[in-house]
């Protein structure tokens, strides 16, 4: 069996022509920048990773290039069969003589998936959750620091561009769900939507999962917690006004950056921080209780923003305040930093430098106990700049709003829909009458 140098947390050395680690280096080692990093790094417009770096389970790595033949073809330029196309984006080949023509943009491909089972559960003692629930694999919002990257590389695809533009849809999400509350064996408790993927990214526009399912909630009056940075969850004020009614819902909105050029560069597909004000206003006028997610920080980048984003939320109606340290888990840690050599190739070490003083000397230390604060004098700093902020602006920074919610009043549904065929298609006997 061939053997493959081993990188931090498994990650495979995405560029073969560079040198790999010694023998000697052991499975916490940093990656360097030159270990990745050996071109100019480009940006393509409305998306966040700068390259399609290999997934950490891939054995062979693949470059395209020109040969000067014929015009170039990239990566991902159609579907294949199962695969739905959105958007208006085209794809188009190159001139080979033209050095400084836009790389071509990427098509969202959306691919439908009939999935086994919906609700995963965890028993992190860092999280106020242990239910969570996502309709998506993979977000076209494209935020580069997203920490779910890597579990597209269980798929076959990249952590990079391939989990903002090549996404899968759970089209029977919603059966699934009524299928679960339905068992005798459920206790009920609150349900997160969209922690992994925004369940309000583009797509669900259209597709209208997320509705399904806050619907399905609704009528079985399970609670719910969503977290998102999509205007998209106005359209659903109508089912979660009357759930924080009677103390079955509440909301996050996260906002990293005031500087809409940043968050363009940051979360070049998700709403502008203008934006996502609004919607923090919209939704505290309908009673929602809502709260701002400053996650994640990022030092010499969105750090310095820290005060003036929680003053901007707290003025817009939100009531509590959270926010987590720059988690850089598995890919996620040479696609920021292709990034950093991108957008900010001027701070880029200063940045870096400054996460592994919170991180041990790592680019990420995924210990319970540190992975959302950090470690180090830098963190403590940056904990108490936030604990200051908070008793100024009066606001709850103990992350204690899922203990407000209320599961007393549960309604197990009667009637589930008959599992699908293997098609994934809906049958005339569908049953979605709960009661």
């Amino acid at each position: 069996m061939a053997s493959f140098p081993k990188f931090p947390q498994g990650i495979a050395r995405p560029f073969p022509d560079q040198p790999a680690p010694s023998s000697s280096d052991d499975d916490d080692a940093t990656i360097t920048p030159a270990a990745f990093i050996h071109r100019q790094q480009v940006a393509q417009k409305g998306r966040g990773a700068v390259t399609n770096l290999r997934g950490r389970y891939e054995s062979v790595n693949r470059e395209e290039f020109d040969d000067g033949w014929q015009p170039l073809q990239f990566a991902g330029d159609g579907p294949t069969t199962g695969e739905e196309v959105v958007g208006t984006e085209q794809a188009h080949t190159t001139d080979p003589g033209d050095q400084d023509a836009e790389p071509p943009r990427l098509k969202t491909i959306v691919t439908e998936e009939t999935a086994k089972s919906i609700i995963s559960r965890n028993a992190s003692p860092d999280l106020p959750f242990s239910l969570s629930l996502n309709p998506y694999r993979g977000c076209e919002h494209g935020c580069i620091y997203c920490f779910a990257r890597p579990s597209h590389s269980y798929l076959g695809l990249s952590p990079g561009l391939d989990f903002e533009s090549r996404l899968v849809a759970k089209t029977n999400a919603p059966e699934l769900l009524l299928r679960e509350l339905a068992r005798p064996s459920y206790q009920p408790d609150t349900i997160t939507v969209g922690i992994n993927t925004d369940a309000y990214q583009p797509i669900e526009r259209e597709r209208q999962l997320t509705r399904r399912i806050l619907q399905i909630l609704h009528d079985c009056e399970n609670p719910v917690a969503l977290i998102t940075k999509s205007s998209l969850i106005e359209r659903d004020i109508d089912l979660l006004a009357a759930m924080a009614a009677k103390r079955q819902a509440i909301a996050a909105v996260t906002i990293t950056t005031l500087d809409p050029v940043i968050a363009r560069t940051l979360e070049p597909r998700a709403a502008s921080p203008a934006r996502r004000l609004r919607v923090i206003r919209t939704l505290a006028e309908a009673g929602i209780p809502v709260s701002v997610s400053i996650a994640p920080v990022i030092p010499f980048v969105t750090e310095p923003d820290l005060e003036r984003v929680m003053e901007a939320a707290v003025e817009a109606g939100a009531g509590q305040a959270g926010y987590i340290v720059l988690r850089l888990p598995w890919e996620v840690s040479p696609l920021f930093r292709q990034w950093l050599q991108a957008h900010f190739p001027d701070r880029a070490a200063r940045v870096m430098n400054r996460i592994q003083d919170m991180r041990g000397g790592k680019d990420y230390d995924a210990d319970f106990a540190t992975r959302m604060r950090g470690t180090g004098v830098w963190a403590e700093l940056l904990q108490q700049r936030f604990d200051k902020a908070s008793r100024r602006l009066g606001i709850d920074h103990r992350n204690r709003a899922f203990a407000t919610l209320d599961a007393s009043r549960f309604r197990r549904p009667l009637l589930v829909p008959p599992a699908r065929g293997g098609q994934g298609k809906r049958t005339k006997n569908d049953q979605l009458d709960l009661f």
